[in-house]
């Protein structure tokens, strides 16, 4: 069975069971076992092998200024128009998709400081499982200080959910800070658990603590968190090789839609209305 049969074995298996407290222990092993599963699909992309792999025609981009940022999104949502307007660097655009198909580095100044944009190939579904160039497109995008998503505002939610599956798959947690949870393991004890005040574990309990541990072959150890934190932010502390990054939506094509449905985006959290083919907002996006 391949790698990502058992992959989706095991979320088939996710799916069918029930969350509750009797089940806790068993999702946090699943997590755990995927977790690992996936871990392994994406080193073995990066260590190279067939198809595409390797650093290719344009991906080798050596970083400039003060800040780099990626522009990331699906084929013709209008990432390399907007890089062109940010940076006055010319990154072919066209109606169609795959119009960009290398890594192409602009700079612009704000204020004093010196920002790299880099507009990245467009993403597809399966990116994180090796799909396109997928792969080398998440790879650029983990050395970013900030992550541009640009979307289509005419069909933001599924795009939106798409993109963020396919980072999160990769090691990318967006808008997340780094949980502070301390693990300093020993050789013997088990496994010795500390919450710290004012904090709680989200949907799991000891026993979900340690049947993750040990998945991870870990047995003896002492947990410390000094935040909330859920089975899945203790895998991501265990495993380790995630990136912690901003991220701001950018909500392109709003010539398209009414001042009403302007409005309700206006009131979203991390969202940028912009239209880069006429230019709005522009300016708006660098401020933030």
């Amino acid at each position: 069975m391949s790698t990502l049969d058992r992959i989706n074995e095991i979320e088939q298996e996710m799916a069918r069971t029930q969350k509750n407290k009797a089940t806790n222990a068993h999702l946090g092993r699943l997590k755990a076992k995927l977790a690992k599963l996936k871990t392994e699909l994406v080193s073995g992309s990066k260590s190279g092998g067939g198809g595409g792999g390797g650093g290719g025609e344009g991906f080798d981009v050596k970083a400039t200024g003060n800040a780099r940022v990626g522009l990331i999104g699906f084929p013709s949502v209008g990432k390399s128009t907007l890089l062109n307007k940010l940076t006055g660097t010319f990154s072919e655009t066209a109606a169609y998709e795959f119009t960009t198909l290398t890594c192409v580095p602009g700079v612009y100044t704000y204020k004093v400081a010196k920002v790299q944009v880099l507009d990245l190939p467009g993403i597809i579904e399966g990116a994180k499982d090796g799909k396109g160039r997928g792969k080398q497109v998440i790879s650029v995008a983990m050395t970013c200080s900030l992550i541009l998503i640009c979307l289509d505002v005419t069909k933001p939610l599924t795009q939106k959910r798409k993109i963020e599956h396919e980072l999160e798959g990769f090691g990318m947690r967006l808008n997340k800070k780094e949980p502070n949870i301390i693990i300093t393991k020993s050789d013997k004890g088990g496994i010795n658990i500390t919450v710290a005040p004012g904090y709680r574990l989200i949907g799991m309990d000891e026993e979900t603590v340690v049947t993750i541990c040990k998945e991870f072959r870990i047995t003896n150890a002492s947990i410390v968190f000094r935040c909330n934190a859920s089975s899945d932010d203790l895998i991501d502390v265990i495993e380790g090789g995630r990136k912690y990054v901003p991220c701001l939506y950018v909500m392109n094509k709003i010539d398209s839609i009414t001042i009403e449905e302007l409005d309700v985006i206006c009131k979203c959290p991390h969202y940028v209305p912009i239209s880069a083919d006429l230019g709005w907002n522009i300016d708006g996006l660098k401020d933030k």
